[in-house]
């Protein structure tokens, strides 16, 4: 006979922190210029010219590109201003 071990239960902690890990994605599209996207990235998001070409780059030859990482309250507003300049962004 063996003894069995307890499971582990997650605590609410952990739970808690996994939804607070949200990332507003930027999608591509054949309508928008590099340069309107970097501003966008700028202006909206707070990146730096650096961090916002390379996200650019990333959503032109990839598809799609995590600009921001946080909680959903923290990036709903972030994603209304991204789709108020009709660019496709969505908190995964």
């Amino acid at each position: 006979m063996t003894i069995k071990e307890p499971k582990n239960i997650p605590s609410k902690d952990s739970n808690e922190k996994v939804k607070e890990e949200n990332f507003l994605t930027l999608h591509n599209d054949d309508v928008h210029t590099f340069d309107y996207v970097i501003d966008a990235l700028i202006e909206i998001c707070e990146h730096n010219f650096e961090q916002a070409t390379q996200c650019t780059y990333l959503v032109h030859y990839k598809g799609k590109c995590d600009v921001k990482k946080g909680s959903f309250t923290e990036l709903k507003p972030l994603k209304d201003a991204l789709l108020d300049r009709e660019l496709n962004a969505t908190i995964d």
